[in-house]
């Protein structure tokens, strides 16, 4: 297929970039922690890191870790919020040549056991918060090591033992838990200070990061990113970022660019967006650990001038709702890029009011590092697409067949480039099922390009519910809720919310006529995290279906079954 949009790419915007200008992730970082060695990096809680400072931290934390004799890739896993440990953490991950594992800490011990287990991570650091959840798995897992993380930790003396006693103390929220062997974080970086840091040999085909995804079909599994898979999406966000900073007629910001780091750095939007491509460009990054806590955002941003403002449209809508949000200084304000779930016309509309930028929309997914698509940055309307492909990236839609379609017909969704992922982790049959023989990544998303080269979404992937811009797929709840003696069958589907742009319905049959919903809601709450447990438990005599017995979820979307009495 002809390579349409390149003839929409605004001024400025390359064709292709180079992947390979890198070897790794760390060289990509390394050379900006030294370009730009006293300028501020990282900002949390009031703290700042310099690029010299994560150099100085994270070269520590690699040379530990290396003492510890693990096998070249060895995977460590991750699980906390945003924080100053987490990006030194990362990046020392990344220059000991070994692959994170990012975790959700909400995770509940279910999940968390499965993605340990599953990537054979033998190394955890877990803010300490959630550090009973670990207790509960730890010993049917290969973790060798946990690392207790605080979220006093690198906030100086007085301002991280003030910190810990208000999160310990004040707002009691450490659970108790007795983790034998685990080993603090500052004594981490301390052992880590007296030992020697040995640049390993890293190769562009290594695992950087192996990312959990539901990937097309539900089941948890690793996405393997790559050193190359990440550098190229880095590249390629930065090079579509760049018209927007010199856009004609407004002056170029002044200093380097503030990031605005609200969404978890687990998540592979923010991982990417907020984190590595914010460094690359020397920027400075604003780490909210709970962006719901908006008067803590609003505090956070009042002194600095935002440039970028990476969210999703749930988090544009809550922000808003604060007078203290609406009064800040977006003067500098130049991209604010949406992507996890679509942007209603009327959020996009009035975040333009409140902030004078438009709202960018950009298309990804785990697999894909994640950027695979974006509206121009230097765009004065929100259109409802997807955008346009990024600069080495191709987009087919392929029919039923597989075959590409021609410009205006809908059908699948199909990319292929550099950030492509290598493959899910362990499952080389899975990976080859939704590949084509000529390297595109079938997505399940259905959509149509058009005469312009904009992509435009018209479903989301099977069976696929999106909340507050995570992923849930319908079997994993499914399964879960089917465990219960009391439930005989049950569908799941995604329903419009206004909060999270959609939440999750389960249509229960009763295998026990006294089963409740709180019986249900109690019985979900031990084993899903909060986004995925459903929202509306809705009772029903029968699930509609095929003649070959398949589920009609389109029915229960639609709203055709009807409940017994005592549902919703």
């Amino acid at each position: 297929m002809e390579h349409v949009w390149l003839k929409s790419y605004p001024a400025g915007v390359p064709a292709e970039i180079d992947p390979d200008s890198y070897p790794s992730v760390a060289a990509l970082l390394e050379e900006v922690m030294r370009l730009y060695a006293d300028r501020d990096a990282v900002v949390c809680l009031g703290k700042v890191l310099r690029y010299g400072d994560l150099d100085r931290l994270s070269a520590q934390f690699a040379a530990w870790l290396q003492s510890l004799s693990l096998a070249r890739g060895s995977r460590v896993a991750l699980m906390m919020p945003n924080c100053h440990a987490y990006v030194v953490a990362l990046i020392g991950v990344m220059r000991a040549g070994m692959a994170a594992v990012n975790v959700n800490p909400l995770y509940t011990p279910r999940e968390l056991e499965h993605q340990l287990k599953d990537s054979g991570a033998e190394v955890l650091l877990v803010m300490e918060n959630f550090a009973h959840t670990v207790e509960k798995v730890l010993a049917q897992t290969v973790v060798r090591q946990v690392v207790l993380v605080s979220m006093g930790d690198l906030l100086g003396p007085l301002k991280g033992w003030v910190t810990n006693f208000v999160v310990r103390r004040v707002k009691k929220m450490v659970p108790a838990f007795r983790l034998p062997g685990a080993i603090r974080f500052g004594e981490v970086m301390s052992r880590g200070a007296r030992l020697p840091f040995r640049v390993p040999e890293v190769v562009s085909s290594d695992v950087a990061v192996l990312q959990y995804t539901g990937g097309t079909t539900g089941v948890s599994k690793g996405a393997m990113l790559t050193q190359r898979n990440i550098v190229a999406n880095v590249l390629q966000d930065c090079a579509w970022f760049h018209p927007a900073m010199d856009q004609p007629g407004r002056p170029r910001p002044e200093g380097p660019p503030v990031f605005v780091t609200a969404l978890p750095l687990y998540h592979i939007y923010a991982f990417t967006i907020c984190m590595l491509v914010g460094l690359h460009l020397g920027g400075k990054l604003i780490l909210i650990p709970n962006p719901r806590d908006v008067d803590a955002v609003v505090k956070a941003l009042k002194p600095h001038k935002v440039v970028v403002f990476p969210g999703l449209s749930t988090l544009y809508n809550m922000l808003m709702g604060h007078e203290g949000f609406r009064q800040l200084d977006f003067s500098n304000l130049r991209i604010s890029l949406a992507g996890g779930m679509a942007v209603p016309s009327a959020v996009a509309a009035r975040w333009q009011e409140v902030t004078g930028c438009p709202v960018c929309e950009g298309y990804g997914m785990t697999e894909t590092s994640p950027t695979v698509a974006c509206t121009p940055t230097d765009t004065t309307l929100h259109d409802g697409t997807a955008g346009l492909p990024l600069p080495s990236t191709e987009i087919r839609i392929l029919d039923e067949n597989q075959q590409p379609l021609p410009v205006g017909q809908e059908g699948e969704v199909a990319v292929r480039g550099p950030q492509l992922m290598a493959g899910y982790w362990q499952r080389e049959a899975e990976t080859k099922q939704f590949m084509t023989p000529d390297g595109f990544f079938r997505t399940g998303d259905v959509g149509v390009l058009d005469e312009r080269g904009f992509l435009r979404l018209l479903d989301r992937k099977k069976d696929m519910i999106l909340v507050s811009g995570f992923n849930v797929y319908a079997n994993e709840v499914e399964d879960v809720v089917l465990s219960h003696p009391g439930v005989k069958e049950c569908a799941v589907v995604g329903v419009e919310d206004e909060r999270s742009g959609q939440a999750v319905k389960a249509f229960v049959v009763r295998r026990d006529g006294a089963l409740d919903e709180a019986a249900l809601q109690a019985h979900c709450a031990e084993r899903l995290t909060g986004y995925k447990r459903p929202r509306i438990v809705s009772f029903v005599k029968a699930l509609p279906k095929s003649d070959v017995g398949k589920v009609l979820r389109r029915q229960l979307r639609d709203g055709t079954v009807v409940p017994e009495l005592d549902g919703r």
